[in-house]
């Protein structure tokens, strides 16, 4: 993929160019139609001078007189071989003008005019006009007037700018005209010298957008490089200095993701550590326990070291079982499906699975709620069953035989309370924090001291509450509190 530079560069010359193109063709039809209105201008007024020099009585005499006059100022000299031409403009062989009468007979004109072309137009349009028997002088005078006027009609090889102007006290036609190379070139040479800098120039441009867009994007290669010298193993907050505003989300969020893959990391550490030291101990134990089944000499201890072996693996499986699940609800593990259930009915279906743990030691597991009562609410059923099952097997494991565990399910407009009550010796009051802490085990439990931290886990991703009590029956209440949504 093309770099960010190139890419804006050939945006920004691309515009440029678009840009420039369209502005210099408006100048050039804005500079041609000035132009044109000029020349048509000076047109008209050279016919008009024309008009006042001349008068309506003039004899050949004096229209020769005013010829040579004209020459002279024109730097047309009239010799035996012919007209010389002195020294001038080169543009003077392209102006030319003709004064004819009335009947198309001429009377003056410029040596640089086409010899006999002017005249002829004029000619042409009386031969037209004397197919109509007679006319009067008022109709060749009407005829006259509808021909003057600006015209571009190609004479002797070339294109002609033309304004006819129609003296009707003098009884004169009047034909200034120019060539229209004349305002070809001009045109040309005024685009030209109007495009010329910016062809020039467009290159140096192109190069000081590249420096501009190079010095522009020195954060974004300075960030690159501090990423790219990066240990792959530091993880610590990139420390760049001011950014400009394009680039504070993306430190930001960089710096998030590396905060999150650090947190993650941890876990994964700390997960480690505890399964590796929450193992160490059982998997030493059940080292002992099989060579004292292979030492044992009487079968009796075989079997007595067996069972034992056995009691260990079953705990050593709940300890792995619980550890993956603790894992499993991390922030970064968890994907949870939340769906509208009722609780009380998945609280019986789970109850009816763990009841065979209450009557294994003779525990009386009840359920006690309002039948009528509304407990719908949207909440990850997997993560609930995982709840409930760790509140009944810690009130199961802690309760002495023959007890009673009790749960209560009450409902309220904005939220479900889940109370789990049981006989047993209880937790005093500046002992229950440290219930939720991670391998806490009070007295000889069996289990692995994960089970209310893998509760108070799943609560808070349900955002509700936990909190421990007394309970009515002697032991330890855990009391939950669900939203509805």
């Amino acid at each position: 993929m093309r770099s960010i530079r190139a890419r804006t560069l050939l945006l920004v010359l691309g515009l440029l160019s678009l840009s420039m193109t369209l502005i210099s063709y408006k100048s050039y039809r804005d500079a041609r139609h000035e132009i044109e209105e000029l020349f048509d201008a000076q047109l008209a007024q050279s016919a008009r001078l024309l008009e006042g020099m001349l008068g309506t009585a003039m004899s050949t005499g004096d229209l020769q007189a005013l010829q040579q006059a004209l020459n002279q100022a024109l730097q047309v000299s009239q010799t035996d071989q012919g007209p010389i031409k002195r020294e001038g403009h080169a543009y003077e062989s392209k102006l030319a003008f003709q004064v004819l009468d009335e009947h198309g007979q001429l009377l003056l004109q410029s040596a640089s005019a086409p010899t006999g072309v002017l005249a002829q137009m004029v000619a042409d349009f009386h031969r037209d006009n004397d197919s109509h028997a007679h006319q009067s002088d008022e109709s060749l005078n009407s005829l006259a007037d509808q021909l003057s006027g600006y015209h571009s009609v190609p004479l002797a090889g070339h294109h002609w700018r033309l304004f006819i102007l129609h003296d009707r006290q003098d009884r004169h036609m009047i034909l200034v005209a120019e060539r229209e190379d004349v305002r070809g070139e001009l045109v040309e040479k005024i685009t030209l010298r109007s495009l010329l800098p910016d062809l020039v120039g467009l290159p140096l441009l192109a190069l000081l957008v590249w420096l501009a867009i190079g010095w522009g994007l020195h954060p974004l290669r300075r960030m690159a490089e501090a990423i790219k010298a990066r240990a792959p193993d530091n993880l610590a907050p990139l420390l760049l200095g001011p950014l400009p505003q394009e680039l504070e989300p993306m430190g930001a969020a960089l710096n998030r993701l590396l905060s999150q893959v650090n947190q993650l990391l941890d876990q994964e550490k700390r997960f480690i550590a505890d399964a590796a030291h929450e193992l160490r101990t059982p998997l030493a134990v059940l080292r002992i326990h099989a060579q004292n089944a292979r030492e044992a000499p009487e079968p009796a201890d075989r079997e007595l070291a067996l069972g034992q072996l056995l009691s260990g693996v079953e705990r050593a499986t709940r300890v792995v079982a619980q550890l993956l699940t603790l894992a499993r609800l991390e922030p970064n593990g968890v994907q949870l499906a939340m769906a509208e259930l009722d609780l009380l009915d998945y609280l019986r279906q789970e109850l009816a699975e763990l009841s065979p743990l209450a009557l294994a030691r003779n525990q009386e597991l009840e359920l006690e709620a309002d039948e009528h009562g509304n407990y719908r609410l949207r909440a990850d059923a997997p993560s609930l069953g995982t709840l409930v099952q760790n509140l009944i097997s810690n009130a199961v494991q802690y309760t002495p035989d023959g007890g009673r565990i009790r749960v209560q399910l009450q409902s309220s407009s904005d939220t479900l309370l889940l109370r789990v009550q049981d006989s047993g010796p209880g937790v005093t009051a500046d002992q229950r924090d440290r219930l939720f802490a991670r391998f806490y085990r009070q007295g000889d439990g069996q289990g692995a001291g994960l089970g209310l931290s893998i509760v108070q886990r799943v609560v808070e991703l349900h955002q509700g509450r936990i909190s421990l009590g007394d309970s009515p029956l002697g032991g330890l209440e855990v009391c939950v509190e669900l939203p509805r949504r």
